[in-house]
């Protein structure tokens, strides 16, 4: 099943410490996956940025939400305790979501910062954690910017996207540290290779570019790869890049896959233009903003000043 979104969470979350007794996070959180049969493969499921999983990321925000709400406390640092407001919340029976949550004068408080309206209480449960919302518009954002690079890379010169090409390998960190560590080879005498990238100083390794900008809808076969893998071998070469605006056919990236004796890694139109934004190149950073979380072991600790 899907990771429930976080308010889903408040009952699992009170029945899970319903006892009464101190609990940590990781037993909560054992607690309410075994109550609510969320499997292993669910719970590592991560959040777009990668750092943390969707089912921690959502308990979380559901125990802090409680909190608010006063529905638990922590006593202690890292420990959580159902308070005498949550057992009322759970012998209700009625349905403990954000609606209920809004009963609470401490949360109404708390959540009013954030509602724009009347009505924000019903739209926020159509909505994941505040994190996943912040990382869903830095998606659309980046999506939007993707769009827009690619379409500035059309308007380049068959040259200039062979030099966008080396440049970005060189921003990737390829080549760093030796003198003329990339460079565009010239058109009239290429052999099917468009760009070179030193890896060492004396250039006893290097990696081969093909770099082929081709409008987006269209889509690089197999033949493409293996003109290219024959150019590779006519340089006596065994690593190569394949480089393009365009897709790759499956039949492409299954010979690429298989290959032996030569490696070859193919970049498509989509990953060119995350790598861009990635190691800013044609793009520049406009806003830096920083999400933090609580460090659960730190408070669990002992704290020494000296």
């Amino acid at each position: 099943m899907p990771v429930p979104k976080f308010f889903e969470f408040f009952e699992g979350f009170l029945h899970a410490i319903e006892d009464g007794e101190l609990h940590g996070p990781k037993e909560v959180r054992e607690a309410i996956a075994t109550e609510m049969k969320i499997s292993a493969a669910d719970r590592a499921e991560l959040l777009p940025s990668g750092k943390q999983s969707t089912f921690d990321n959502r308990v979380a925000w559901a125990r802090m939400y409680l909190d608010k709400a006063g529905l638990i406390e922590t006593p202690q640092r890292g420990k959580y305790r159902i308070t005498t407001e949550g057992k009322k919340a759970l012998k209700s029976g009625e349905k403990i979501d954000l609606r209920y949550l809004e009963k609470y004068s401490k949360f109404k408080a708390f959540h009013s910062t954030t509602a724009k309206d009347s009505n924000s209480q019903v739209e926020d449960e159509k909505e994941e954690s505040p994190v996943e919302i912040l990382e869903s518009a830095f998606q659309q954002v980046n999506s939007a910017l993707a769009s827009q690079i690619m379409s500035e890379v059309m308007k380049l010169t068959p040259t200039g996207f062979e030099k966008l090409v080396v440049k970005l390998l060189l921003s990737m960190g390829y080549g760093n540290g030796i003198d003329e560590a990339g460079r565009v080879t010239q058109q009239s005498n290429d052999g099917g290779i468009d760009g070179i990238i030193k890896e060492d100083q004396l250039g006893f390794s290097n990696i081969y570019i093909q770099a082929k900008q081709w409008s987006p809808d269209l889509t690089v076969s197999k033949p493409e790869i293996q003109k290219f893998v024959g150019a590779l071998q006519g340089q006596q070469a065994q690593k190569g890049l394949f480089i393009t605006t365009a897709k790759f056919s499956s039949g492409a990236a299954q010979y690429a896959e298989n290959l032996l004796g030569v490696k070859v890694v193919l970049v498509d139109g989509n990953m060119l233009t995350k790598l861009m934004i990635k190691h800013n190149v044609g793009v520049s950073v406009e806003h830096l903003y920083e999400i933090k979380r609580i460090d659960s072991d730190f408070f669990e600790e002992e704290l020494y000043i000296g």
